[in-house]
């Protein structure tokens, strides 16, 4: 019985499973325990089943094999993995384990690990091979994520024209309130899904509004992790850094990740809370020690000389009231490669993307734009240039809407 299966069921085809395998007491029962009762039942009747999950290795060097369906937090269906194991396969905190499993033992609380069938979907022996993530060498994206779908989708033709992301950028968008971030970041996931199927998406919301979270799951297809304003700041820092980690050990496989944070300045605000106090603060009541995590959470997006990358898109708050947030912001400003700037004053106008386009920008934009489309662009920027943020946007949704494609555009760009 593969757990991964069920923690997909609802609730119903859940509770049908469990009367027929006449498990008794399970009206008003939490998800977790029911999966954890039938995964026993069919244990009982079946003998071995197979599990999934990601590996967090605890200070007493045993580690359990953790849930994206919990967001990677303790539950009762988390499956044990040995210090044998971890040693035998040089295993690290954010692998993917998966393999046979038998049930718990009297006594026992958890499914116990028997046989590691694969490792981040390879196999376990290629472990030992791998580089640390440390060790690997950063490079400048060269290889695009393009995100132009349909004619109509103007935000992401505007991206792939104005800021291009590469494959290992460490991209910034900077939003004040209600200027259409989280649509934005909706559309950006569905671009890359649906362009590049290869590439793992992993949407991280920390300090999110839990119908946002829902809405997320509902609209994007990739793997989406969360932590709730109304959950603690160490709940916060425990799902960022162990879905880093995993980022970190999928690179070290040669595979593409991408991780759309949201925000950074949450994230930033949950480790000033966690750290331990250095008496030193900065303005706004920020902690000097506190910015170090999240900086290293960003800084890990890189292009990878060996192969693979881990491109880290973040949304930064500002204009929220919060000397704190500005002063986040600034420490970050200037630490991507991509700055995306929005704009609340084209927001409340009614022009999407409120994408100020203007103070937009990739850097080592050559690396990723065929020069014969990079001197046409650059003449784009130039018309632009000397416009407000609403009448750019305006010139360049009505320029854009007339072709079906930004090739065509740009083959066309002479005669408008």
């Amino acid at each position: 019985m593969d757990i991964t299966k069920l923690k997909n069921m609802n609730m119903t085809e859940l509770s049908k499973i469990a009367r027929e395998l006449d498990i008794n007491g399970i009206s008003g029962i939490r998800k977790q325990d029911l999966i954890f009762k039938i995964l026993q039942g069919k244990a009982e009747k079946a003998g071995l089943m197979f599990g999934e999950g990601t590996l967090e290795i605890l200070s007493e060097g045993f580690g359990f094999l953790r849930s994206v369906n919990y967001n990677y937090l303790p539950c009762p269906d988390d499956i044990y993995i040995s210090p044998s194991q971890i040693r035998r396969f040089d295993l690290k905190t954010g692998d993917t384990v998966s393999g046979h499993i038998r049930p718990p033992k009297e006594g026992e609380k958890y499914f116990a690990l028997l046989k590691v069938e694969a490792v981040n979907y390879e196999n376990p022996e290629k472990c030992k091979e791998k580089v640390f993530f440390d060790n690997l060498t950063p490079i400048y994206p060269k290889d695009r994520l393009t995100l132009e779908t349909t004619a109509n989708e103007i935000s992401m033709r505007l991206m792939d024209l104005l800021t291009p992301i590469g494959k290992g950028q460490r991209a910034l968008i900077v939003a004040p309130p209600y200027s259409g971030k989280t649509v934005l970041l909706q559309k950006i996931a569905n671009s890359i899904m649906q362009n590049h199927p290869d590439v793992v998406l992993m949407v991280l919301l920390i300090d999110e509004r839990p119908e946002e979270v829902t809405d997320m799951q509902r609209s994007v297809k990739g793997e989406v992790v969360s932590s709730t304003f109304d959950e603690p700041a160490e709940r916060h820092v425990q799902i960022a850094e162990i879905v880093l980690e995993k980022a970190k050990r999928l690179v070290e496989h040669k595979r593409d990740v991408v991780i759309l944070l949201d925000s950074i300045t949450r994230l930033a605000r949950a480790y000033n809370t966690v750290v331990p106090h250095s008496g030193k603060i900065l303005s706004g009541g920020v902690d000097s020690n506190a910015l170090h995590k999240p900086k290293r959470f960003f800084g890990a997006a890189r292009a990878v000389e060996e192969g693979g990358s881990l491109t880290v898109i973040a949304t930064s708050l500002i204009d929220t009231g919060s000397r704190m947030d500005e002063v986040i912001f600034e420490e970050f400003k200037g630490t991507g490669n991509m700055e995306l700037q929005l704009d609340r004053n084209l927001f409340q106008r009614r022009i999407y993307p409120a994408i100020d386009m203007r103070r937009s920008n990739t850097r080592h934009e050559e690396g990723l734009i065929p020069s014969n489309d990079l001197q046409r662009i650059w003449l784009l920027r130039k018309a632009i240039h000397d416009l407000n943020a609403a009448e750019a946007m305006e010139l360049l949704i009505d320029r854009l809407s007339k072709f079906k494609s930004n090739k065509e555009f740009l083959e066309n760009l002479s005669k408008l």
